[in-house]
């Protein structure tokens, strides 16, 4: 059971690249994707004190939040199914009420046991206030809350054990960056040395301040110039350089999160925003189940499939 294994640690893999040799920079991945093949990435570390609070309390059900290909949805279906566990998801869009089949992310969410409550846009925003989660009680009774991408201080406690002794001698840790929670880890675990830089998928400044009230260091700082668009927008380009890395590295990349952020780092690495002799680790925060559910997107708008 997740919890109750939660004893690895993820290998760093080194890339090897002309541009990095030409600039004389050391990049490695660090391979989160690989921990777990349902629960991926940071959603297997933010989930680990979650599950075992759920546990101590007596939860038999837990209830979250997430989009229609939302990867931390999958990760809460799957590690209900595993611990045996029920699992609630409100999913944002009430169109999809009647049309959700044939959606792969959730599809196996539905198979791995959660059951769904889609609710409107519109209601979705109301989801953290008091009101919303007192109706949701008094539909479904007593269970466990975890929030829309599974940020709380339980979730920063977990990603703060992504760091190992080994990776002390990185100078530059990076990751992307969602609801927050996996960088606030990053920045209260690394050393006094280390900064560590977020790429953000999402538009709006907003995540300045969030970082700013649940981390306890100023060792960060949020790169905002590769969001291409915005959460889960992306482009051609952005297809072409996923395929194109896997290719040269073996390493797959998802379009919303880990593709922005490597396209990003190896964009300033090519413009020379590192000094020569820099080594930067990269976390690879998985999110891979999303692939094939933005390729039926890709699809509709005749644009490049990702290599699955």
């Amino acid at each position: 059971m997740i919890a109750d294994r939660f004893q690895l640690h993820s290998t760093n893999q080194y890339l090897d690249l002309p541009l990095l040799a030409e600039k004389n920079i050391t990049l490695a991945i660090k391979r989160e994707d690989l921990l777990h093949p349902y629960i991926s990435g940071n959603k297997y570390r933010k989930l680990k004190y979650n599950l075992m609070t759920a546990k101590k309390q007596g939860s038999d059900t837990l209830l979250t939040f997430g989009g229609a290909f939302s990867n931390h949805i999958a990760a809460v279906a799957y590690a209900g199914k595993e611990r045996g566990i029920k699992t609630i998801g409100v999913i944002r869009g009430e169109e999809l009420y009647h049309n959700w089949y044939g959606n792969p992310t959730l599809d196996r969410a539905y198979q791995d046991g959660m059951q769904f409550k889609f609710v409107s846009r519109q209601a979705y925003k109301e989801k953290d206030s008091v009101g919303f989660i007192a109706e949701l009680s008094k539909e479904y009774g007593d269970f466990y809350l975890v929030p829309e991408g599974g940020t709380n201080p339980l979730a920063v406690k977990g990603c703060e054990e992504i760091l190992t002794e080994e990776d002390a001698a990185f100078n530059i840790i990076t990751s992307c960056v969602g609801t927050g929670g996996t960088i606030a880890g990053l920045i209260n675990s690394a050393n006094e040395q280390q900064q560590v830089l977020g790429f953000p998928a999402l538009k709006g400044d907003f995540l300045h301040k969030t970082l700013a009230e649940i981390t306890v260091k100023d060792n960060w700082s949020l790169i905002m110039d590769y969001h291409f668009g915005g959460y889960a927008k992306i482009t051609s380009e952005l297809v072409r350089f996923i395929n194109t890395f896997k290719t040269e590295t073996g390493i797959p990349l998802d379009p919303v999160y880990t593709g922005k952020m490597l396209f990003g780092l190896l964009d300033m690495i090519k413009n020379d925003n590192f000094a020569r002799g820099t080594k930067i680790l990269a976390v690879h925060t998985g999110g891979l189940q999303g692939v094939e559910g933005m390729n039926t997107v890709l699809r509709k708008k005749n644009l490049p499939l990702l290599d699955l």
